[in-house]
């Protein structure tokens, strides 16, 4: 697996989720704003198997599942609701294939990652594959498989793209703390053990020859075991940083790890300045000692988490801030 320092990263990219059902409207918006790191857009509002769970699943070898009111639930064979995340998945990189024709450069597709995929994911029992530690090797081991034939297909059909893996892991911190919940909801499952968590995500991360980062935007996002993993990049929501994630941070920094740092809103709301936007991150800098002329190579700028709930002309005007933002930044360090 190849470590950060091997891919000149872009200065601001997206998290994944656009808001619509157009694929083609999502490929043109991201490959327009983000020149310099694209990513594949992911349109949930289609309907189960485009969003985050049923996409990834549309990935998996060897495991199926299908939809049931509480969710995704393993099946024994492929069905209807597989295929139709399948074939949304080609949609989508047939409209990414259109508009990157001849790029050269950073390209991001996006993952679920084992962890929240195994709190997502029901047996047939109705409870998550995260209570089954056996259930939970098999889903790291398939999607691993699924994860390095998919990023093959990105590599086939944008051919001068540097691939970069993003494994979104929103449900990781509940995971190491024993927070998920039951399909009861009355008890969680049992906290993971961390050695465990680690050993999964470094088992996907191994799918990918590039780089990998692995996002969350929930509070306390485990930086250090991230960054023991392989995590080449952390992604994350800037504004819910507690003081011993800012410790973590100033270490990720000096440790060459890349911070995807999300400080666009990502529902409507008023656009500050774009220097506004990343004061929070020079004035954490200062605090943290680190010097400024580091913080345009260390950070890439993101929104906060994916755009799916915002209306189209706010998501092109997020991902526009962000390129301007990122731009404020390198201009401007101190």
């Amino acid at each position: 697996m190849s470590g950060n320092n091997d891919v000149s990263w872009g200065p601001a990219t997206g998290v994944g989720s656009m808001p619509g059902g157009d694929a083609r409207e999502a490929a043109r918006a991201v490959t327009g704003t983000f020149e310099d790191f694209p990513h594949l857009a992911e349109l949930p509002a289609r309907g189960p198997g485009a969003d985050m769970i049923g996409r990834t699943i549309g990935l998996l070898v060897e495991v199926y599942a299908h939809v049931e009111p509480s969710g995704w639930r393993i099946s024994d064979r492929p069905g209807r609701d597989t295929r139709r995340a399948t074939s949304w998945m080609g949609e989508d990189l047939d409209a990414l294939e259109e508009f990157t024709q001849g790029y050269e450069g950073v390209l991001k597709v996006q993952a679920v990652g084992p962890w929240t995929l195994a709190a997502a994911l029901e047996l047939r029992s109705g409870e998550a594959a995260l209570g089954d530690p056996g259930a939970c090797r098999d889903l790291a081991a398939s999607l691993a498989e699924g994860v390095r034939a998919h990023l093959a297909e990105v590599r086939r059909r944008v051919p001068g793209a540097r691939v970069v893996l993003q494994l979104d892991e929103p449900s990781l911190t509940g995971v190491l703390r024993g927070e998920v919940r039951t399909a009861s909801g009355y008890r969680t499952y049992r906290a993971v053990d961390r050695q465990a968590v680690e050993g999964a995500l470094r088992g996907v991360m191994a799918a990918s020859d590039g780089p990998v980062i692995v996002h969350s935007c929930s509070p306390d996002v485990p930086f250090a075991l991230l960054r023991r993993a392989g995590a080449a990049g952390i992604s994350f929501d800037f504004n819910v940083l507690t003081e011993r994630d800012e410790d973590q941070i100033g270490e990720a920094v000096e440790g060459g790890t890349k911070l995807l740092a999300g400080v666009v809103a990502s529902t409507d709301g008023p656009l500050s300045d774009p220097a506004g936007s990343v004061m929070g991150v020079r004035t954490l800098w200062r605090r943290l000692g680190l010097n400024p002329g580091t913080l345009a190579e260390s950070l890439v700028i993101t929104p906060t988490c994916g755009l799916a709930g915002a209306s189209p002309a706010y998501a092109r005007a997020a991902l526009a801030h962000c390129v301007r933002a990122a731009r404020s930044l390198a201009d401007n360090p101190e």
